[in-house]
């Protein structure tokens, strides 16, 4: 049980938790609701694109030690390009709860990089009243075993060397490694997945990607003791320095490397059907991540999809309510020379 008897005169702790698409942030987020130890929690959710499928599952598993009005959704934007009108008044409107929380959680967009998000917490109007307690960057076992957004940096140098033109890693990568670089604590999910081999090799990856020791935990379907993961005490808004990125130096940093576009149509007959749509945008089409909601003809229950590549999950989580409309809902994320609405829309209804 943490100790919250002083907790209206210290800054409230703040956890930032970063990670690539589908990492598994709103499962651990969903697991820290659960067992928060005692902790008033809230929560702010940062979507990349324009259907807030992370938030809607987060309000669907509120409990009274982080009630629904707790947890806030920022969509279309990073929270650190638009830190005077959303981050700030979002903060300080927790921080003006009744009870106050205990500890805020932000769970950013798979395409973030948090280091300017680290750069907002000096704020004047809140760098005296909340501190970053730990960054968390979660991992995909699977997929950096594979090398998909941890390259081989011998390989890339020999190549570099062959071919002049070759002068930066990919838009992956460089989020992937930036998001290692200012981490606390890394967690790696998935694992029941990896396998012991796959996750002895993203163990090996990481290691050689982080140039400074950091934690590293194993974890599946996010459950972990929230001791070990909140309550660092970090301060890592004043150690941004040790944390390097891949965009030190820069005054501005873009988000056109990637792109989404939303595809809406009526009831699907087969959710295999679906899933086999999916899998045909990742492999042909390059499409990183898909999610949202599909209406089932027959089917009184809302059926939830949730797409890392050509990996996905699908699952029934609530009842269709009376005044929503029975549409099927996806949004498609890719780098932005792969968001071709027009082909998306044709291999999901085909």
């Amino acid at each position: 049980m943490p100790d919250l008897s002083k907790a209206s005169l210290s800054k409230v702790p703040v956890t930032i938790i970063t990670g690539f698409l589908g990492a598994g942030k709103t499962t651990l987020i969903s697991h820290l609701i659960h067992n928060a130890g005692g902790r008033r929690l809230a929560v702010v959710v940062n979507e990349f694109g324009s259907l807030g499928v992370d938030g809607q599952i987060l309000e669907s598993c509120a409990i009274p030690d982080c009630p629904a009005e707790n947890i806030v959704e920022l969509a279309n934007g990073c929270i650190c390009c638009t830190v005077a009108d959303d981050f700030i008044p979002t903060v300080e409107k927790l921080l003006a709860l009744d009870p106050r929380p205990n500890h805020i959680l932000i769970e950013t967009s798979g395409l973030a990089l948090p280091k300017p998000l680290l750069k907002a917490f000096d704020w004047p109007a809140i760098r005296s009243r909340i501190t970053v307690d730990g960054v968390l960057a979660l991992a995909d076992a699977e997929a950096v075993a594979a090398g998909r957004f941890a390259p081989d940096v011998a390989a890339l140098d020999a190549q570099r060397a062959a071919d002049p033109s070759i002068d930066h890693e990919t838009p992956l990568s460089e989020v992937f490694e930036d998001q290692l670089a200012c981490a606390d604590m890394i967690l790696l999910t998935k694992v029941d997945l990896a396998g012991p081999e796959g996750v002895a090799a993203a163990r090996a990856i990481i290691a050689a990607e982080v140039g400074r020791p950091v934690p590293v935990i194993e974890l599946t379907e996010g459950v972990v003791d929230p001791r070990v993961i909140l309550g660092l005490d970090a301060a890592a808004e004043n150690d941004i320095a040790a944390r390097p990125s891949h965009h030190d130096g820069d005054d501005d940093h873009e988000h056109d490397d990637f792109d989404s576009t939303v595809i809406e149509w009526g009831e699907i007959a087969d959710p295999a059907a679906l899933v086999a749509r999916i899998e045909t945008l990742a492999r042909d089409h390059h499409i990183l991540r898909v999610k949202g909601y599909a209406a089932v003809a027959g089917k009184p229950m809302r059926l939830l999809v949730q797409a890392v590549g050509a990996r996905v999950r699908h699952q029934y989580d609530r009842p269709w309510r009376p005044d929503e409309p029975r549409r099927t809902t996806l949004v498609a994320i890719a780098e932005h020379d792969h968001v071709d609405a027009g082909a998306i829309r044709a291999v999901l209804l085909a």
